[in-house]
């Protein structure tokens, strides 16, 4: 190649200008407001296109450009940082098991990072507050910071106890310190006392259950968090004879013989009603919705590899085996009538968890991650003691379901793509998208370098502006997704489903790039030719597809004429959720019965 041509081409596959400058601008203001996001796409599509346009199709990697790659690293890095509820949510995940009592961590700078309801109100502690504002006696807070800087230090045990004395109550507590560590390898002191707290509420649970006045449950409250009776008295400025009367009425409507009996009920009431009062603290570890979705419990296998490989069973769980594949979207959970369908037609929906995804152990960058997808499925069957059945795909895991198919052809009866897509083999195809799919889809196929960076801002996004408002971006286009997700039924499955994909603590964003990546990264029409002749296959598309419009889909019914194709005029990409019955209906008949 001479000099011209090859100045030629890199002028063509690169940014320049003001173009270039723009770009990063854009990309900037997402990192720093991941609700600029669509601002960033606009910006980049008209960059971008015209340079797709002469790319070779085979080959297309556009921007080998380090600078611009620097810029996504650092936007990352930018993203990352604003990304704080992760942290936040993982230092209070370990103050969760405290209840009742005060409980806080602080860091070697004696900074609290994480603070309880209970710490909050007994030792007047907040959240960025320093040591030394705890209300114990000042000379108890430098045994405190002794006791610390030797155990982060490593100097003797790890966990040491030190009796202080309270500056409200005057009364002696005791506090244990503990090392924890925490999420990237952050060393904190967990701090718990004997210090009590009764939870914002409680007092309108005694006066209920045992018919108490107002006073008497203050003064409940207050023996339960070891005030004596004259501290009491002082407290609310009666004499100790009224106290004493009020805590023999008080011990007459709960039958109770003793204040030791009496605060042992109301510690064992306190239990029940953080039950319904305080969320759950730790990993999820069930599949629950909030209206009609039964809860569902993870199952949890372990890989050869080491990893934690999670999966759920939906329906009848001795029922006939029936695999789903959840998209990367990671929509575990049907709509309840499906799932109530399901059971009623003793059908067992195995649905695994990929890595990356929810609990289970993400795989490492030098791992192929469609590789393990398919063995850990593998797996996942082999621990339902799964000989044969068919397959439910979403969108784009038909991918993963023919990968699947060709891997282990005796395994799978059929494969049922709901929304399925098959290897896009024309510029065109991507082109024909809804700018939110063309913008991750094609950034797989010509920019797979900078994807990763693309991916995470779209799930920051999505976690501020909250999955309702994100479903409303991606599929605005599509009047029939954007009908089908507001039906409750339908809502209530995508946002608990999701719920593997993100939360406020968590992002699947590594495994949803890897998985694209993979998809993109080639042709794979050979593996769906293989598959001509030896099971049923059977596509049902929606006419509104944003992914794979009409023109597209006439494409890949031309190119692999053998699938049977169901096609519906009312759908859209959300096509399972809105004709699972006749998606049901058709897996049926493939059931290993």
């Amino acid at each position: 190649m001479d000099r011209k041509t090859e100045s030629s081409q890199t002028q063509e596959d690169s940014l320049t200008g003001k173009t270039r400058e723009e770009a990063i601008e854009r990309l900037y203001d997402v990192a720093l407001d991941p609700t600029r996001y669509e601002t960033l796409l606009d910006v980049w599509e008209t960059a971008i296109a015209p340079l797709r346009e002469g790319a070779d199709f085979s080959a297309p990697r556009l921007l080998d450009d380090p600078t611009i790659a620097s810029h996504f690293d650092r936007a990352g890095a930018f993203l990352d940082r604003l990304d704080q509820s992760s942290t936040q949510t993982q230092l209070n995940a370990v103050l969760a098991p405290f209840d009742k009592v005060a409980a806080f961590l602080f860091d070697a700078r004696h900074k609290v990072a994480a603070v309880n309801p209970a710490a909050r109100a007994l030792l007047g502690l907040e959240v960025g507050a320093e040591l030394g504002s705890m209300l114990v006696n000042v000379d108890d807070i430098g045994s405190i910071l002794t006791t610390a800087h030797s155990l982060l230090n490593g100097q003797g045990e790890n966990a040491a106890v030190l009796r202080l004395r309270s500056r409200g109550k005057g009364h002696f507590i005791v506090v244990r310190l503990q090392v924890r560590q925490v999420g990237s390898g952050e060393r904190y002191v967990l701090a718990a006392s004997s210090e009590v707290s009764c939870p914002a509420g409680f007092s309108d649970i005694l006066k209920r259950a045992f018919d108490l006045t107002t006073a008497e449950a203050d003064v409940v409250q207050s023996l339960v968090e070891c005030c004596s009776v004259k501290e009491i008295a002082e407290q609310r400025g009666r004499s100790i004879d009224t106290v004493r009367a009020q805590i023999k009425s008080i011990l007459s409507k709960t039958e109770t013989r003793s204040q030791v009996e009496l605060v042992r009920l109301a510690l064992s009431l306190m239990d029940m009603s953080n039950l319904t009062i305080k969320a759950d603290p730790g990993p999820r570890m069930l599949s629950r919705g909030y209206a009609s979705l039964e809860a569902r419990p993870f199952k949890t296998l372990v890989t050869p590899d080491g990893r934690r490989l999670d999966y759920l069973v939906l329906g009848a769980p001795k029922g006939v085996p029936l695999l789903y594949l959840p998209l990367d979207y990671g929509l575990v959970r049907w709509p309840a009538s499906a799932e109530a369908e399901a059971t009623r037609r003793g059908i067992r929906v195995i649905v695994p968890v990929r890595a990356g995804y929810g609990m289970s152990d993400m795989v490492s960058k030098r791992q192929d991650y469609d590789a393990l997808a398919t063995q850990d499925t593998l797996q996942v069957l082999d621990a339902e003691q799964v000989t044969r059945c068919p397959v439910i795909s979403l969108g784009s895991d038909s991918f993963y379901a023919m990968k699947l198919a060709t891997h282990d052809p005796d395994r799978i009866s059929a494969i049922i793509a709901a929304a399925g897509i098959l290897p896009m083999t024309r510029r065109e195809q991507y082109e024909r998208m809804e700018k939110w799919h063309r913008f991750i889809l094609a950034g797989a196929k010509y920019t797979p370098h900078l994807l990763p960076f693309m991916v995470k801002a779209g799930f920051y996004l999505a976690r501020r502006i909250g999955k309702r408002g994100f479903i409303h971006a991606v599929y605005g286009n599509c009047p029939a997704d954007v009908e089908t997700f507001e039906n409750p039924e339908v809502y209530e499955a995508i946002v608990t489903g999701s719920d593997t994909a993100l939360t406020d603590d968590f992002a699947a964003h590594e495994a949803f790039s890897r998985m694209v990546l993979g998809e993109q990264k080639s042709d794979w029409s050979p593996m769906v030719d293989a598959l001509r002749g030896k099971l049923p296959v059977v596509f049902f598309n929606g006419t509104q597809d944003p992914q794979v419009p009409v023109a597209s889909l006439d494409e890949f019914r031309q190119d692999h004429d053998w699938i049977d194709y169901r096609i519906y005029d009312d759908s859209g990409q959300l096509i399972f959720f809105r004709h699972w019955q006749a998606v049901l209906d058709e897996a049926e008949k493939h059931l290993a019965r």
